[in-house]
């Protein structure tokens, strides 16, 4: 049984329990929800009443998730670029098109499946359905993905996300020349009030900080290193589009981008990625290189 503590602030006032948690970045929605149900979570000592109930301010959240059952998800023989690996995380650079982990309609030929495969132990933390996830990357997005091979490992990798003590850089192409070298996108993002699939810059949404800058201008477009600030769903590509530089190859928020040459894939790719290691301490940067077929558009481009 593992335990997870959590305190209430002024901001979370009104705010869902089950989306409380799921912000915390350990667990899903849907295993936060399953939890509550269980009775796995007390507010302030109480057992919580459902996944919807409303929170207040200063409020103490204990979370008891049981030890994972047995998963019914198969190891499969996938080949993976392991970038790293000791006893308590490994570092892998995901390539695009590849799920993270099962859902439906993708139950096989995850990242999950191959892992199983190839390590000796994943975290359980995150539901059975999850093991070893500490946070994701889109299907079309590449690049960078640390895992945790134990529950200790992903407990701390999780604050790390949650504190922002991690730093996320990407690679990314746009639509367009940017007006300037660098810049700060400091716009709230939250889901699209037409399309619920889609997320979207909203008035009422999460605040979300993306630093930009430009390492090559290109023709119609441009490469930009991304420092992610938050970690928003979609933040890059809702930002970048806000901005009037859509991600090129984006097929969901811009579909009918026109541009100079043939774009096979989504122009964003996790570069790197710096963490401070679970138990040594020791701070740690890793970096997965630019996809063959990302390279090719970009020398394509090239001026």
């Amino acid at each position: 049984m593992s335990r997870l503590r959590y305190c209430t602030g002024q901001e979370d006032a009104g705010r869902r329990l089950d989306q409380f948690l799921a912000d915390q970045g350990e667990l899903s929605r849907s295993r936060a929800q399953a939890l509550i149900r269980e009775g796995q979570v007390l507010l302030g000592g109480q057992a919580a009443d459902k996944p919807a109930q409303t929170l207040e301010p200063g409020t103490e959240i204990v979370v008891e998730v049981p030890q994972p059952r047995q998963t019914g998800i198969l190891p499969q023989d996938i080949a993976i670029d392991l970038l790293y690996e000791d006893e308590d995380i490994a570092v892998v650079n995901k390539p695009a098109g590849m799920v993270v982990h099962p859902a439906a309609g993708n139950e096989q030929g995850t990242l999950v499946n191959a892992l199983l495969f190839r390590l000796s132990g994943l975290s359980g933390i995150g539901g059975e359905m999850r093991p070893g996830i500490v946070h994701r990357l889109d299907k079309d997005t590449s690049g960078v993905l640390v895992i945790a091979k134990n529950d200790a490992a992903h407990q701390d990798l999780s604050s790390q996300f949650k504190d922002r003590t991690m730093e996320k850089h990407y690679r990314v192409v746009v639509s367009g020349a940017m007006k300037e070298e660098r810049g700060l996108i400091d716009a709230p993002i939250g889901r699209h009030k037409q399309d619920r699939k889609k997320m979207a810059v909203v008035p009422d949404g999460r605040p979300s900080r993306t630093e930009w800058q430009v390492l090559q201008p290109l023709r119609g477009a441009s490469l930009l290193d991304v420092h992610l600030l938050t970690g928003r769903t979609h933040q890059i590509r809702v930002h970048m589009l806000s901005a009037g530089h859509p991600v090129l190859g984006d097929v969901i928020y811009a579909p009918k981008l026109k541009t100079p040459v043939a774009v096979p894939r989504l122009m964003l790719h996790a570069f790197s990625l710096e963490l401070t290691h679970p138990s040594t301490g020791q701070r740690m940067r890793f970096e997965a290189p630019l996809p063959e077929a990302f390279e090719s558009v970009v020398q394509k481009l090239a001026l």
